[in-house]
């Protein structure tokens, strides 16, 4: 090993993994280093080790157009400035435009060890969940369909954020989630039609919010997200260090470029 290595930082890179993860993990990045006939395993040997354990093998093979490629800088980079200008999504390590597995690009983040999440907190994530379409539209005018993924998580967050935990003022402080497992399988909603077309309006609201809540983010921070975008086109991937480079210091508290909030 390298004695530049973090074992701890590399250990908080890799929350919740098994030990045969981990063990996968120093095995990958012996043979990269390998490969590239190092002396030592170093630590961008072990960063690529995860990359292709979390996110599936670098596709060299896959082609993609240099318009796309752009698509793909904006979407990435999006994602980056919304989350970096959010103090309470977690920490942003880095961020790539190398196709793996069936992603084209990714951002990567150190999840913090919460055991509860705030009501700001969760719509901070949807904020930055979005950013790449966000930045997309900004951009380009129109949206790709590359935010599949992304429009997944934030409808499952957006309904669990009413329907699980309460965080909405019409529907008010109720639960409708089963920690037993064990209602009939007939009853498929505890609610009423009424109160699941009131959940479907809310959820509509929310995700809409968090949507203009990163436009608004980007549209005001353009300039960053065009010279992180910029240089992700150049090297494909850009790490936390030159990300404070582009981006400065991350705000502490509460966003204070916009409020996170609903009237609902």
């Amino acid at each position: 090993l390298d004695n530049h290595i973090d074992i701890k930082l590399l250990a908080a890179e890799t929350p919740g993994f098994s030990g045969a993860y981990i063990a996968n993990i120093c095995n990958d990045a012996a043979l990269i280093a390998a490969r590239r006939k190092a002396t030592f395993i170093e630590k961008r040997d072990f960063a690529d080790a995860i990359d292709r354990v979390i996110a599936g093998l670098e596709k060299k093979s896959k082609i993609i157009s240099p318009e796309e490629k752009r698509v793909v800088a904006y979407h990435e980079a999006g994602h980056a400035v919304v989350s970096w200008l959010l103090p309470e999504v977690d920490p942003l390590v880095k961020v790539s435009i190398v196709p793996r597995g069936k992603s084209l690009g990714a951002a990567w983040y150190l999840p913090e060890e919460k055991q509860l999440r705030s009501e700001s907190a969760f719509r901070q994530n949807l904020s930055a969940t979005l950013g790449g379409r966000a930045a997309e539209e900004l951009v380009f005018g129109e949206v790709s369909s590359g935010a599949l993924d992304d429009l997944e998580k934030v409808t499952k967050e957006a309904y669990a954020m009413i329907v699980y935990y309460g965080f909405n003022k019409k529907v008010g402080p109720v639960s409708f989630y089963d920690s037993t497992g064990q209602r009939d399988i007939t009853i498929q909603k505890p609610y009423s039609d009424a109160t699941g077309e009131l959940i479907d309006k809310e959820v509509r609201l929310l995700v809409g919010e968090a949507y203009s809540a990163a436009k608004t983010l980007l549209t005001e921070n353009r300039e960053e997200l065009e010279k992180l975008a910029g240089r992700l086109l150049k090297q494909e991937v850009i790490e936390k260090d030159e990300l404070k480079e582009l981006l400065g210091e991350r705000p502490d508290g509460k966003a204070k470029l916009i409020e996170l909030t609903t009237t609902s």
